[in-house]
C-alpha cells in the first residue's frame, strides 16, 4: 500500500467507530489490528446477542458481521437473523457480511435486502479497506446531506410560520434565498422587478410579495401584457372615456381599479414606447389620464413587474427606456430556471401528482436529469399527462414520455430496488422493464450485471 493511499485511508477512517461481530477471536483480533492501524476505533463482539447489545449502547458508523457463530453451524441462518435484527433497529447503518464460499448466494441475497457489501473469507486487506473507506465516506456524505436538508427544512418551516408563502414548493437553497428576499422587501412600498425564464415561478414570487405587504388586504390585479394587442394595452392599464376610439365606453383601467393596492405587470418587455412613457409617469407622480380624456387622475399603486427578456439588452437596442428600467429595478428578484435547482424537481412533481398516484424512484431520477426548458410549467404538464395516461397508480419513466436524449445510459445510475421493482411490474420481461426505466435492453443488462442481479435466460417481450 502506497503512502498516499495509507494517508487517504487514515483521513477517511479517523474517528470512525466500527463493530466486528464474529465468534472467532483470531478474526476479531485481525480486524482490530488492521482497522486500528488506519485510524478507526474497533469494537468487537463474539455473539449476535453481544453485538446487538453493543449497538444499543454505542454510536457506530459500520458493522462487519460473520454469517455463522458456532463451529458446527454452516447454514448462515444465524447471520441472516443478525442482519435482519440490525437492519430493523438501525436501517441506515451500513453492514459488511463475512462469508465463506458456501454462503455466497445467501450473502448476495442479503445485499439485495440492503447489506452494503460482502467479503469472502479469507479476505483481501486492500479490498476490505477500500470497501470500509467507501462506506464510511458515503455515510458521512449522507449525514452531511441529511443535516443540510434538515437545516433547510427547519429554515423553510420557520419562514412559513412567519410569512404567507402562498403554498410555494421548494427545497433548493437558491429558491429559499429568493423567497427570504421576497418576504424582506414585501413591506418596503417600492416597485419590484422579477426576472427569469417563462414558467419558472415569477408570478408565485409576486404573490408572496403582495401577500406579505402592508397592501395585502387591498386590491390586487394581474395583467399579462403579452396577451393584449398593443393598441389595447394602454386602455387596459389606464382606462378609456366614451368615444376615445370606435366602440369605446367609459371604464376604469387597472391603475385606477387597483388604487391603494398592488398591480402585477407580467411580460413587461412587450410594453411599447407609449405605454412605457405613461408607466414611468405614473410611477414617478402617481398621475395618469384615461384615453380620450384630459382629466388627470391620481392613484397609489405598488407595481410588481416581471419579464423573461433582458431589459438591459433592450436598453442597448433602444426598445426599452433606461429611466423606466431604473425606476422599476430598485429591487430585482431573479428566479433561476428549474434546471439550476434540481432539488426542487421531485418535490414539485409529487405536489403535481393527482391523489392516489405515486412516482417511481426511476421516474424521479429521470425528471431530475431532464433540462426542463419549459421550467415548472412544463413539469406540471408532464405530470398531469402521466397521471392521465398511466395504466396503474405508479408512474414510471415510460409514463413521463420524456425525450430519450434526456435519459443518457451513462447517467442512469439506478439502484437495485428501482430495477427489481421495474422487473416485477414487467413480470420479468426485460424489454418492458427497460422501457419503464428509460433504458435500452443492453443498458439494463449491464446495470443488472453490475448490481449482481440474475440476467440468465431472460424473457423477451411477447
Amino acid at each position: 500500500m502506497t503512502a498516499d493511499l495509507h494517508a487517504a485511508l487514515r483521513a477517511s477512517l479517523a474517528g470512525s467507530r466500527i463493530l466486528v461481530i464474529d465468534d472467532s477471536e483470531a478474526v476479531r483480533t485481525a480486524f482490530d489490528v488492521l482497522l486500528s492501524l488506519h485510524g478507526a476505533q474497533v469494537l468487537t463482539a463474539a455473539t449476535p446477542t453481544a453485538g446487538l447489545a453493543t449497538l444499543d449502547h454505542e454510536a457506530l458508523d459500520l458493522v462487519i458481521q460473520d454469517m455463522n457463530f458456532h463451529r458446527e453451524a454452516t447454514s448462515g441462518e444465524e447471520g441472516v437473523g443478525l442482519f435482519r435484527s440490525i437492519r430493523l433497529r438501525f436501517p441506515q447503518l451500513p453492514i459488511i457480511l463475512l462469508t465463506a464460499w458456501t454462503h455466497l448466494e445467501t450473502a448476495v441475497e442479503l445485499v439485495r435486502a440492503g447489506a452494503a457489501d460482502y467479503v469472502a473469507k479469507p479476505w483481501d486487506d486492500a479490498r476490505l479497506l477500500t470497501s470500509v473507506r467507501n462506506l464510511i465516506d458515503l455515510r458521512s456524505a449522507r449525514a452531511e446531506a441529511e443535516a443540510l436538508r434538515s437545516g433547510r427544512s427547519q429554515a423553510r418551516a420557520e419562514l412559513a410560520a412567519r410569512f404567507d408563502l402562498r403554498g410555494i414548493i421548494y427545497e433548493s437553497e437558491a429558491l429559499h434565498t429568493l423567497v427570504c428576499m421576497a418576504t424582506q422587501v414585501a413591506h418596503a412600498d417600492v416597485p419590484v422587478l422579477i426576472t427569469g425564464p417563462n414558467g419558472a415561478g415569477k408570478e408565485v414570487l409576486a404573490d408572496i410579495v403582495q401577500a406579505n405587504s402592508e397592501r395585502a388586504d387591498q386590491p390586487y390585479f394581474k395583467v399579462n401584457l403579452a396577451a393584449l394587442p398593443n393598441e389595447l394595452i394602454e386602455a387596459e392599464l389606464f382606462g378609456t372615456e366614451s368615444g376615445a376610439f370606435t366602440g369605446a365606453r367609459a371604464r376604469a383601467g387597472r391603475f385606477e381599479a387597483a388604487d391603494g393596492g398592488t398591480l402585477f405587470l407580467d411580460e413587461l418587455g412587450t410594453l411599447g414606447g407609449g405605454g412605457q412613457a405613461k408607466l414611468l409617469r405614473v410611477l414617478q407622480t402617481g398621475e395618469f389620464e384615461r384615453l380620450g380624456s384630459n382629466h388627470t387622475r391620481r392613484t397609489r399603486v405598488r407595481v410588481i413587474a416581471a419579464t423573461n427578456t433582458n431589459l438591459r439588452a433592450g436598453i442597448s437596442a433602444g426598445t426599452f427606456r433606461e429611466d423606466l428600467f431604473y425606476r422599476l429595478n430598485l429591487i430585482e428578484l431573479e428566479v433561476p430556471p428549474l434546471r439550476e435547482r434540481p432539488e426542487d424537481i421531485a418535490p414539485l412533481a409529487r405536489h403535481f401528482l393527482e391523489s392516489g398516484f405515486e412516482l417511481a424512484p426511476a421516474a424521479a431520477a429521470a425528471l431530475t436529469r431532464h433540462p426542463w426548458p419549459g421550467n415548472v410549467r412544463e413539469l406540471q404538464n408532464v405530470i398531469r399527462r402521466a397521471c392521465l395516461l398511466c395504466s396503474g397508480r405508479v408512474i414510471g419513466v415510460a409514463d413521463l414520455n420524456l425525450p430519450p436524449a434526456t435519459l443518457p445510459e451513462e447517467e442512469a445510475q439506478l439502484d437495485r430496488a428501482s430495477i427489481e421493482q421495474a422487473l416485477e411490474r414487467a413480470r420479468g420481461v426485460i424489454t418492458h422493464a427497460a422501457r419503464d426505466l428509460g433504458l435500452s435492453r443492453q443498458a439494463l443488462y449491464r446495470r443488472m450485471e453490475k448490481l449482481g442481479l440474475k440476467t440468465e435466460a431472460p424473457r423477451s417481450a411477447p
